[in-house]
């Protein structure tokens, strides 16, 4: 039976920024025990706006499911996300890398014996859409390797920026001025100002900082791993069933710059973005086979 989740606040490292609710799941023995020595540790990666609230159950299914595994697993609320300090429009990409940083210092802490982190222990960053984006700038600024673990891996933040931009545009249809609703809202976050959207205000420190960052990294050390997992509806009839052409390439230059990558496409709903809250069952038991996996 699963232990129970410890939830707590983290002090950010900069303290006029607040705290960050964190739920942290210990790793378990197979009957159940904590084990004193995980087979990894990993920090989780939420996506964006209201991806995130989407996502929530199925964050938290998978964490246990890891913990379950032998894993240790770290949850973060970003700054001005769920349960932390400040809101929404307080946010900036820079202040999430720090977060980001700070929860996988946290991990080597907590896991560490007689204050001696488990150096050896392997640290995987598993992101969720823009999640992911953001684990890469993160590892850009740790002193150590690590893995990925990416859910639904976008190629870069400009089209997801894009993507969450149109919700301006739909929520203004009705008054028919769209387009210039649109260009507004970028000439404001050019101008470093803030602009409202679907009900978030988005700062142009988030904005900039997601425009600009895209699924690139280098691997530091041999073996260090990408395990790629995106959903499908067509699994179950293998017709039409392909990773995308960004994907692929994505995933080439991935291959290119030293990882050892192994991308999977699993069957079930983009439970992001459906309107009502879904289960991808698969994608939690897939997703611990291949952290169980040998290398590719």
């Amino acid at each position: 039976m699963p232990t129970q989740a410890e939830v707590f606040f983290l002090p950010d490292s900069a303290p006029e920024a607040g705290q960050r609710l964190c739920i942290f799941h210990a790793a378990q023995t197979s009957d159940g025990q904590t084990r004193t020595r995980p087979k990894g540790l990993i920090l989780y990666l939420h996506p964006f706006a209201e991806e995130m609230n989407k996502s929530r159950r199925m964050a938290a299914m998978q964490a246990r499911a890891m913990a379950c595994a032998g894993y240790a697993v770290l949850q973060v609320d970003l700054l001005g996300c769920g349960d932390s300090s400040g809101d929404f429009g307080d946010a900036t990409w820079e202040a999430w890398v720090n977060d980001a940083v700070t929860g996988c210092q946290w991990l080597r802490a907590r896991m560490g014996a007689d204050g001696e982190p488990l150096a050896d222990v392997p640290l995987w960053l598993w992101g969720l859409r823009a999640g992911c984006l953001l684990a890469v700038d993160a590892a850009k600024r740790l002193n150590e390797p690590c893995h990925f673990l990416f859910w639904q891996p976008p190629a870069s933040g400009k089209l997801l920026l894009q993507q969450f931009l149109r919700l301006k545009i739909a929520g203004d249809m009705v008054t028919g001025q769209s387009k210039s609703v649109m260009e507004e809202a970028r000439k404001q976050l050019a101008a470093g100002q803030s602009a409202e959207i679907a009900g978030y205000t988005l700062s142009s420190g988030l904005a900039k900082g997601l425009e600009q960052s895209v699924l690139m990294a280098t691997a530091t050390q041999t073996g260090q791993r990408v395990e790629w997992l995106e959903m499908s509806t067509r699994i179950a009839t293998d017709e039409g069933a392909a990773f995308t052409p960004v994907s692929e390439k994505s995933i080439a230059l991935l291959h290119a710059q030293g990882f050892q990558v192994r991308s999977r496409l699993v069957r079930g709903p983009s439970f992001w973005q459906t309107t009502e809250i879904e289960d991808a069952p698969d994608l939690i038991v897939q997703t611990v086979q291949a952290l169980e996996a040998e290398a590719p």
